[in-house]
């Protein structure tokens, strides 16, 4: 049974990770642009918060779930 606890905290934490590598990707990526191209910032910048935002909805999503599949295990 202590198995099963374990799984939910690998799951929780593999998406936490997951986000924080794709959040740290995107960022680079927009900062790189904005040098590249600095008169493009305001719409990279529009766009970095919106992937940002929709990564963070996964990371959410993932940890409900994970809550979700912790409270129906038998104690």
């Amino acid at each position: 049974m202590g198995l099963a606890y374990v799984g939910v905290a690998l799951a929780v934490a593999l998406a936490a990770f997951g986000s924080a590598l794709g959040q740290g990707m995107a960022s680079r990526a927009a900062m790189e642009g904005t040098a590249r191209q600095p008169e493009a910032a305001g719409d990279i910048r529009t766009t970095l918060i919106l992937a940002l935002a929709f990564i963070e909805a996964l990371t959410l999503f993932s940890f409900v779930i994970a809550i979700l599949l912790w409270t129906t295990l038998p104690s």
